[in-house]
């Protein structure tokens, strides 16, 4: 069998004595986009910063390609392809489009050249001279994404990225994430919206009290739609 390019086992996590994660267990194939599914406060931010070495587990291990790096700190998981869109974005507002995608070095053998952004992002070139106050949230969000990307991500990690924005950009970034799969690269996504994100994912782990309760696929999704949207409550 081919290992996952990430695996995750076990993991426990804690602020202080709330403990958030539960003994969280989970794998992503190269190529594949999957889904962390649960209501807020069922520990999904929490587990992406765990991956992202921002939060520190009291248990369990983190494994990128076949790799421990569950001591790693931050930049060290970024030089091996791991990159977080937070749900803030994390976009310098003053400075412009093009400005954004310069400053963050390449910083892997998969780094996305500027060239290649505006290849996949046409949008991205046309408001280049743009400041990140004058974009939209969906061009915001895309704009997360490249920064991402540039830095030689080849797994993403993105945390709620169609929150608060209106059906017709909701739309928009699924086009995105279908193309960042297309050309290459991992997802592992944030979402509370379950339509949405079956119309991206190939899998979805639902968490419900730190814990992954069920693991589904598109055809369960659609088959138990309206219970799922009930207990997420939307």
């Amino acid at each position: 069998m081919v290992s996952p390019l990430l695996s995750v086992q076990g993991v426990n996590a804690s602020y202080g004595e709330a403990q958030v994660l539960r003994d969280v267990s989970l794998e992503v194939a190269t190529g594949e986009v999957v889904t962390l599914v649960g209501r807020n406060g069922a520990g999904k931010t929490t587990l992406l910063r765990c991956l992202m070495g921002l939060h520190r587990p009291t248990a369990g291990t983190v494994t990128l390609d076949g790799n421990d790096i569950t001591h790693l700190p931050a930049h060290r998981r970024t030089r091996r392809g791991l990159g977080l869109v937070p749900d803030d974005r994390g976009i310098f507002a003053s400075l412009s489009v093009e400005e954004n995608l310069k400053l963050p070095p390449g910083v892997s053998d998969s780094a996305w050249s500027v060239d290649r952004v505006y290849e996949s992002f046409p949008v991205l070139k046309e408001r280049r001279r743009f400041p990140g106050t004058k974009l939209s949230g969906g061009e915001q969000q895309m704009l997360s994404i490249a920064r991402v990307l540039r830095m030689g991500a080849r797994l993403l990690l993105c945390d709620e990225p169609t929150e608060g924005l209106s059906p017709v950009l909701v739309h928009q970034i699924g086009d995105i994430l279908r193309d960042v799969k297309a050309a290459g690269v991992t997802v592992l996504l944030v979402e509370q919206n379950v339509r949405f994100a079956s119309t991206v994912a190939d899998r979805h782990y639902l968490l419900a009290q730190g814990r992954v309760a069920q693991t589904l696929d598109n055809a369960e999704v659609k088959e138990r739609e309206h219970e799922l949207l009930e207990y997420l409550g939307i």
